[in-house]
C-alpha cells in the first residue's frame, strides 16, 4: 500500500474513533465519563424517589348526560349531584333533547359514544336499544326496590318514573260541563282547530299516546287500519304541531287552542309552578301509564360518574323530594311515610288502560312513519 493510501487509512480510523467517543452509551455530553450509578445508588443532592399511584384520568371527571327532562328537574339534580360530588362541579354538562332524538344520537354514535346516561326514555325506546347493543348492563344498588315490570330483566335500564298520559285543556276556555271526558270525544268536530299537539315523532309522549290509540284497535283487529282511521280524524281537529313543548304551552295559554294530549307530570308543574292556566283530564276508560326510564349508555367514556349519577337520582330522599315539588310518580317502591298529598290523593283515580307494550315497543317506529306520512296534515 503507498504511503498516500496509508496516511487517508489512519485519518480515516482516527475520525471514526472520535466519532464513537461523542456518541457513546454513556449519554455525558463532553469529554468526561462519569461511572455508571450502581442499582441503589442515589443521584448525589436529590432525595430518594417513592412511587405514587398514578391519578385518576382528568377524563372520569366529566358526566355527560342526554335527557328529556323538564330544565327545572335537569337543574335540581345537577346542582344535588355537584353538592355529593363536589370534584365534578362545573363538569357535568347535559344536552336536552326530545326522547326520539335521543336515541338517534346513541344510535348514530354507537362506534365512538359521546354520552353516558340516557335519562328519560320510553320502555319502548329503552328495550329497542337493547336490541341493538345501545344500552351496557348494569347492577346498581337500587335495582331491588324497583318491580320487574317497570325495568328490563337483564339489567340494561331502569324506570324512574310512571307518567300517565291525559288529556290537557285552558281551564279559561272550556267549562267544566263541556269538557271531553274520554280520548273518542276529541274526534268530534266541535273541537275542530281547538287542540294543538307537540311534534309527534320527536317526543316520547306524543309516539306513546298515539301508539296506544292504535294498539286499542290492533289488539281487536290484528292490523292498524282503525287506528290509522281514528289518528286521522283527529289530525281533522288538530290546529297545529308545536315544535317543541314550551311552544305549545304558550299556545294554549295565549288561546290559540283549548286542547291538547300530554304528560300528566308536565301539565301539573306548568299549571301549579309556573300559573299557566291548564287543568287535566283523567279519560273514563284509562291512561297509558308510560313507564319513563334511564340507562348507561354502552361504551360511555365515564362510567363511574355515571353510577354515582343514577345511584343518586334513585335514592329514597331524591324521589320523594322529585315527587313532592316536581309530581313525580316514583318507580321505585317509596314508602307511604314519603309520599306527598297530591300522590295519595290521585292513585286512586288512575285507571290503566290495558295495552300491549311489547307490541307497540316493536310496531312503534312503523306506526309513527306511517302517521308522519300518511296522516298528517291529510285530515282537513
Amino acid at each position: 500500500m503507498s504511503t498516500k493510501w496509508s496516511r487517508r487509512l489512519v485519518g480515516l480510523l482516527l475520525a471514526v474513533g472520535l466519532i464513537a467517543a461523542g456518541c457513546g452509551g454513556s449519554g455525558n455530553q463532553g469529554g468526561s465519563q462519569t461511572p455508571p450509578a450502581t442499582q441503589n445508588q442515589q443521584p448525589q443532592n436529590q432525595q430518594p424517589q417513592t412511587q405514587t399511584p398514578a391519578p385518576a384520568p382528568q377524563e372520569e371527571t366529566r358526566l355527560v348526560i342526554y335527557t328529556g327532562r323538564d330544565q327545572s328537574i335537569i337543574d335540581l339534580m345537577v346542582a344535588k349531584f355537584e353538592e355529593k360530588y363536589p370534584e365534578y362541579k362545573g363538569k357535568v354538562e347535559v344536552l336536552p333533547m326530545g326522547a326520539q332524538e335521543i336515541m338517534e344520537r346513541v344510535r348514530a354514535e354507537k362506534a365512538n359514544p359521546q354520552g353516558d346516561i340516557w335519562w328519560g326514555g320510553t320502555q319502548q325506546a329503552l328495550s329497542l336499544a337493547v336490541k341493538e347493543g345501545l344500552l351496557a348492563k348494569i347492577n346498581p344498588e337500587f335495582a331491588s326496590k324497583i318491580a320487574d315490570g317497570y325495568k328490563d330483566p337483564e339489567g340494561h335500564w331502569y324506570g324512574e318514573m310512571l307518567l300517565p298520559e291525559v288529556i290537557m285543556y285552558n281551564k279559561d276556555m272550556i267549562p267544566a260541563d263541556q269538557l271531553p271526558k274520554d280520548w273518542d270525544d276529541l274526534i268530534d268536530p266541535k273541537w275542530k282547530d281547538q287542540i294543538i299537539i307537540r311534534a309527534v315523532p320527536a317526543s316520547g309522549t306524543m309516539r306513546t299516546i298515539y301508539a296506544a290509540m292504535i294498539d286499542r284497535f290492533y289488539a281487536q283487529d290484528g292490523k292498524p287500519d282503525r287506528g290509522y282511521e281514528w289518528l286521522l280524524k283527529l289530525d281533522a281537529n288538530t290546529k297545529e304541531y308545536a315544535a317543541n313543548p314550551t311552544d305549545m304551552y304558550l299556545k294554549i295559554t295565549r288561546q290559540e287552542g283549548s286542547l291538547s294530549l300530554w304528560n300528566l307530570q308536565d301539565v301539573l308543574i306548568q299549571a301549579e309552578q309556573e300559573g299557566m292556566p291548564f287543568g287535566y283530564i283523567i279519560p273514563e276508560s284509562g291512561v297509558p301509564i308510560l313507564v319513563d326510564g334511564v340507562g348507561m349508555i354502552a361504551g360511555a367514556k365515564h362510567p363511574q360518574a355515571a353510577e354515582k349519577f343514577l345511584n343518586l337520582l334513585f335514592s329514597d330522599e331524591i324521589q320523594a323530594e322529585l315527587s313532592a315539588s316536581r309530581f313525580q310518580i316514583p318507580a321505585i317502591a317509596l314508602d307511604e311515610s314519603l309520599q306527598p298529598g297530591w300522590l295519595k290523593e290521585l292513585t286512586p283515580k288512575l285507571k290503566a288502560m290495558d295495552l300491549q307494550w311489547d307490541v307497540m315497543a316493536e310496531k312503534e317506529a312503523e306506526w309513527i312513519g306511517y302517521w308522519d306520512e300518511n296522516i298528517k296534515g291529510k285530515g282537513k
